[in-house]
């Protein structure tokens, strides 16, 4: 049997520095664990081999929950400068890949959590010329089973001076690591008073949103590459190029 390679001082040094930093993004985490492969030589050039970091039950600003994270990166570039003062810092923007495990009820309160609501802007519409302005509202999902989600959306309109209100559902499956999402059915409710353009021009923005290739989080391009998916319960495997570590 291969006896496991124990960690030098400076992969210990470095781990440290990462967990910590991360440490002071998350308002709790359980078994978090970050593991550095480099040695002595490539810290004082500013390199290390690869990061990997494993976390259960992590709380980002109070409403975003994960039940599992696992990150890891290739080889990275780092300022070994930024070691003196406890922090790792990179000098270049590293690859990542990263499986993150949701459930429905951690989705829905982030979906509706201070965080996301300021996170998100209000969307513009172009109906036939005229410009409709679309402030979400409440937005929930349904994880039925292993290849439906059910996506509903409540939000008010703004045009021509006037508001008023729409709901929306969406039923979305699971694809492939090519096509990650289908859409099956798109539809707007109260329908009365609801043109067949704007119907159209909603699901279009509604694609646009969720079969974005990538989408940028804290300076970080993240792309989905596959969903799992079981009833109540999400898995999601993304690629990243990650510009920097918490600190």
């Amino acid at each position: 049997m291969t006896e496991e390679k124990q960690p030098n001082l400076e992969e210990k040094l470095i781990s440290a520095a990462i967990e910590m930093g991360l440490s002071n993004q998350l308002d709790s985490a359980k078994n978090l664990d970050v593991d550095v492969r480099t040695n002595l030589v490539d810290v004082v050039q500013g390199k290390a081999h690869s990061v990997s970091v494993s976390g259960q039950d992590l709380v980002v600003q109070k409403d975003i929950h994960l039940q599992e994270m696992e990150i890891q990166t290739n080889r990275i570039a780092i300022n070994p400068l930024s070691m003196l003062f406890g922090e790792v810092e990179l000098s270049h923007p590293t690859d990542a890949s990263a499986r993150i495990v949701l459930s429905e009820v951690d989705i829905n309160r982030a979906f509706n959590s201070d965080y996301v609501r300021r996170k998100m802007q209000a969307f513009q519409l172009d109906v036939d010329g005229q410009i409709v302005s679309l402030e979400m509202q409440q937005m929930r999902i349904e994880l039925r089973d292993v290849n439906t989600i059910v996506f509903n959306g409540s939000t008010i309109l703004h045009e021509a001076g006037n508001q008023r209100s729409l709901n929306f559902q969406a039923v979305i499956h699971p694809g492939t690591i090519f096509e990650p999402l289908f859409m099956e059915s798109f539809q707007c409710h109260p329908a009365p008073g609801i043109s067949l353009q704007f119907a159209v021009a909603l699901m279009q923005k509604f694609k646009e949103l969720v079969f974005s290739p990538y989408f940028v989080m804290d300076g970080t391009a993240v792309r989905v590459q596959k969903m799992e998916l079981e009833k109540g319960r999400l898995t999601i495997y993304t690629t990243a190029k990650i510009t920097e570590i918490p600190s």
